[in-house]
């Protein structure tokens, strides 16, 4: 965590039980724009590649996780609380959770294809290829604060 996000931190749980647990991270992709829709109240989910976190070894995210969103300049933009958290093949994501992201015209249309797009980008850094079966980590949240 950077010396802006913990300092957000630190603020915002004076005076209140501070939690333990916390990451800072952007958004793929876009992050402002992502970032902008969390603040919006508009998106209240995410996901992305299991396999990214077998290969770094980085634990999956839990409920009552809290995390810093970043924009892309590693700044602040709102402390959000993960709410729940799925692992699911691309092919099964459900519609209300494409909706929850929030993004472009909140399609399941629009969200797969923008998704398969991205994870096939980034797959093909990976040697990878894209498939429905791959798993994902689908993660809902609840917007705490904004800066």
């Amino acid at each position: 965590m950077n010396a802006l996000a913990k300092k957000y931190w630190d603020t915002y749980f004076v005076g209140k039980e501070k939690t333990l647990s916390v990451t800072a991270w952007q958004f793929g992709g876009i992050p402002d724009e992502l970032a902008q829709l969390v603040k919006d109240g508009v998106k209240s989910a995410t996901c992305s590649l299991h396999l990214h976190y077998e290969l770094e070894n980085e634990p999956l995210p839990m409920v009552n996780d809290y995390s810093i969103v970043l924009n892309s300049k590693d700044e602040p933009v709102c402390i959000i609380r993960t709410s729940d958290v799925k692992i699911m093949p691309m092919k099964e994501v459900p519609l209300d959770f494409a909706y929850a992201e929030g993004e472009g015209d909140l399609s399941y249309e629009h969200w797969r294809k923008v998704h398969i797009e991205f994870f096939s980008n980034e797959l093909k850094e990976l040697d990878r290829e894209f498939s429905e079966e791959m798993l994902l980590v689908c993660e809902r949240f609840e917007l705490i604060d904004v800066k």
